[in-house]
């Protein structure tokens, strides 16, 4: 059974407002064997599309490669705009070495709401994906209940927006859901009514570009 580990701590800049939070990247960022074209850095898979998505809406320029500079180019966006990254998932097996979040066994949690604590400036959790089993809202209902609490729907319209409020604080955190920045996620995008609208009024336009209509006011 391979030993899923976590390869990257979280990147939370002491400024920031919100947090993105995923599960794991691919078992080869564990291994170290990456592929042309990863960037060796949270969100880094050449098969991601998260990265591809920010390049896309602020015109960042992003080298896509396995090099120092790739890396501080999400570093310094990351900054700037106050954007912290705590994947929930710190480790995890799997009888298939596999990215699949379903292949997840023996699944092992961070500590979301210390890290919340810790930084005080945080308001928004950014998941890049939903309450499906292992998707990061689903392991992040889980991990409230550890502290009694839940989360009190906001929008249940996709993206899906919740709030709690921190434990021994009065801050609201919100939450919101994203629609998953990965290529397996498409069968659900083409699902939507409001991708069909949008393929119906701009057929040119792909699961990308919503996406990107979709992340743009949370980023």
């Amino acid at each position: 059974m391979f030993q899923h580990t976590h390869p990257y701590p979280p990147f939370i800049p002491e400024t920031a407002t919100k947090l993105i939070v995923g599960t794991l990247p691919p078992p080869r960022f564990t291994t170290g064997e990456l592929k042309e074209g990863d960037v060796n850095f949270c969100y880094g898979s050449r098969d991601g599309q998260l990265w591809s998505i920010l390049n896309r809406i602020f015109n960042l320029n992003l080298k896509f490669e396995t090099t120092a500079k790739a890396i501080a180019q999400r570093k310094q966006f990351l900054i700037d705009r106050k954007i912290g990254i705590c994947d929930i998932v710190s480790a995890a097996k799997r009888d298939k070495v596999d990215a699949s979040d379903l292949g997840m066994q023996d699944i092992e949690l961070r500590n979301v709401i210390e890290f919340l604590q810790k930084y005080p400036k945080v308001d928004t959790l950014l998941f890049t994906g939903g309450n499906s089993k292992n998707g990061p809202e689903y392991f992040f209902r889980k991990h409230l209940k550890e502290y009694n609490l839940s989360l009190a729907v906001v929008s249940d319209q996709v993206p899906r927006v919740h709030e709690f409020v921190l434990p021994s604080t009065s801050r609201t955190i919100r939450t919101v859901s994203l629609t998953a920045p990965s290529g397996a996620a498409n069968r659900a995008v083409g699902s939507l009514q409001k991708y069909r609208d949008m393929k119906a009024a701009f057929p040119e336009k792909t699961t990308i570009d919503f996406r990107m209509e979709q992340y743009a006011p949370f980023f």
